[in-house]
């Protein structure tokens, strides 16, 4: 298994910094990989990154949620195809700078299956960039 960063994701990379592995990539092109991803081959499953995350995106693969439910004020991050409400925000959130190309905040009450952002995550890594990301 691996864990799974989900659109809750608004690109802070503290999480990078505590991988054992660094087996974590921040998405480029961000339009079409707009958060961070964890190669499924390299990650030990360790959950390091996962208090890390200020924003509380990433969960262990069996552990991602298909009913989350969004609190009032979160963020969430994707492409302008899968979510076309979104605009380009910079500022910053929990007492983080960030800049995204496109983001959304929630009313709160929003049910998200965020099981849908598993499939991204491995598809970064065997048919995106993985690693060339980096450079």
């Amino acid at each position: 298994m691996t864990h799974i960063v989900t659109r809750l994701c608004l690109r802070d990379t503290a999480c990078v910094d505590v991988c054992p592995v660094e087996c974590m990539v921040l998405g480029k092109p961000e339009e079409e990989w707009p958060w961070l991803y964890i190669d499924p081959d390299t990650c030990i499953d360790c959950g390091a990154c996962v208090p890390e995350c200020p924003y509380e995106a990433i969960f262990p693969e069996e552990e991602v949620p298909f009913d989350y439910e969004a609190p009032a004020g979160v963020w969430i991050a994707n492409t302008k195809e899968l979510l076309p409400d979104g605009a380009a925000f910079e500022g910053e959130v929990d007492g983080h700078d960030v800049k995204l190309l496109n983001a959304q905040q929630l009313s709160g009450g929003e049910i998200l299956d965020l099981t849908e952002d598993i499939p991204p995550n491995y598809d970064f890594f065997s048919e995106g960039p993985g690693y060339d990301a980096l450079d």
